[in-house]
């Protein structure tokens, strides 16, 4: 996000040369709101001020910034800053932002980082995408079965400036195996002769490191957990997950979701949307809009079969786009509520016939109501309207209000059960909800609309 309210001052600042200004600048608020602030500024602009900060201060505002203005500052850095940058950053920022880099900058990074910040690397970066492993920080504090209360906050006082949060420590044998959990409110609370062994809770809530990495936000938010262990096979403790990866994890997913329920394909985008490349823009919205309107095309030849219905009884016409715009809306709102609840594991994918039975019930009173409204709409408003073939504004009225009827029924139906059906062959629900909902209900609309004119017209 770019702020530009402070542009000209920081300009200004920049063109007096003073690094005492710029340095209080960087330290007069939080990290986020400066990076939002020099996030207007070009990156040669934005490089400058940071170099006149503190590099703690640095490192605290760096990761606020977008990946392409990361990767823009990167580029201009010299080798020995970044390396720098890179080492004081915490375990999962610095993933992170390694994985983004070129690998020929990579190749160069790499061996300017100690021993063991490149270990962790390595180990970090090796999980898959999506899972916990991916997410997770070794920045953690742990502590052994036998110290007291006392040897505990003496230690976490000393590592306290190195780790993620020490709200929680965790406590492992010999073989690193996560047997217990202490808050520091329990330290706090406990004697200081205690041991640790009588004061944790001995089985904390953990996640697994191959666990999806949605679950694990889940996990979070439900126990109002601030940070959750992630352990490997064989129990051992190798890493957390912190609440704010939790809400970054969670908004990604629902951007996703969102994206998906849209028909847009690919990855998701952290970039500034004016930063993405117009032809990358194009190439996420071009498959289902291309695939759509294939399919639209059977609309048009059903519209081709019937066509003598509606030369026959014109005024028919004129309501086609109220059928098909509630048919389309009661679809997709029975396709939110479905595919949220599938998220939020409220259903599952076999619940089919109960979700059905539900949809059911609420598609046919929300039909009564709609046909009410159409039938008053046809009557009041329809009186001047010429009709054809001596059928009246009440055989008209019965026509759309059956139909559209009986499209709200079938698209509230199709709506609830596309995401169900796309759960249980382990398809996203999102992908399929929206983008094939509308046309679905645009074929299914135009039949049941021109079979329903014959039958009750005899036309």
């Amino acid at each position: 996000m770019k702020n530009i309210l402070l542009v000209p001052e920081l300009r200004e600042l920049l063109a007096e040369n003073n690094p005492q200004n710029l340095r209080e600048f960087c330290e007069s608020s939080h990290p986020a709101d400066i990076a939002e602030f020099l996030s207007a500024l070009e990156p040669d602009e934005i490089g400058r001020v940071l170099s006149c900060a503190d590099p703690r201060i640095r490192v605290a505002i760096f990761p606020y910034f977008d990946i392409d203005v990361q990767l823009g500052l990167a580029e201009r850095m010299r080798r020995a800053e970044l390396v720098e940058l890179v080492s004081n950053m915490s375990s999962d920022e610095r993933v992170d932002f390694i994985k983004k880099l070129p690998e020929e900058e990579i190749q160069l990074l790499m061996p300017g980082i100690a021993q063991a910040e490149r270990e962790d690397i390595r180990k970090l970066a090796s999980h898959p995408e999506g899972t916990a492993g991916a997410v997770m920080s070794s920045d953690y504090a742990t502590l052994s079965a036998g110290l007291t209360v006392q040897e505990a906050i003496e230690k976490l006082r000393l590592e306290a400036p190195d780790k993620e949060t020490i709200y929680y420590a965790y406590v492992i044998d010999d073989q690193r195996k996560l047997i217990g959990i202490v808050s520091l409110k329990d330290l706090i609370l406990a004697r200081p002769n205690q041991r640790m062994a009588d004061i944790m809770h001995p089985e904390p809530i953990y996640a697994r490191v191959d666990e999806d990495q949605e679950e694990v936000a889940r996990k979070i938010a439900k126990y109002d957990l601030i940070a959750i262990p992630v352990i490997n096979g064989g129990g051992g403790l190798v890493g957390i997950v912190t609440h704010d990866d939790a809400m970054d994890i969670l908004r990604v997913e629902q951007t996703e979701d969102l994206e998906k329920f849209m028909g847009l394909t690919g990855a998701v985008r952290e970039e500034d949307y004016l930063s993405v490349p117009i032809f990358t823009h194009y190439r996420r919205r071009v498959i289902w809009l291309a695939t759509l309107a294939m399919l639209e095309l059977i609309s048009g030849t059903i519209l081709h079969v019937y066509e003598h219905v509606l030369t026959s009884v014109f005024i028919l016409a004129l309501y086609m786009p109220m059928l098909a715009g509630s048919g389309g809306n009661s679809g997709s709102q029975s396709a939110t509520v479905v595919v949220r609840a599938l998220a939020l594991q409220q259903v599952r994918s076999g619940d089919v016939l109960r979700v059905l039975w539900r949809e059911l019930r609420v598609g046919l009173l929300l039909s009564m109501t709609l046909m009410l409204v159409s039938t008053g709409r046809i009557i009041l408003l329809g009186r001047e309207t010429a009709l054809l073939g001596g059928f009246s504004l009440s055989h008209i009225g019965a026509v759309v209000a059956t139909a559209l009827g009986l499209q709200v029924v079938s698209s509230t139906l199709f709506g609830s059960l596309l995401p169900l059906i796309a759960a249980k062959v382990k398809l996203d629900p999102a992908v399929v909800a929206s983008p094939l909902l509308a046309s679905m209900v645009d074929i299914t609309g135009l039949l049941i609309y021109f079979n329903t004119a014959r039958l009750m017209l005899g036309v």
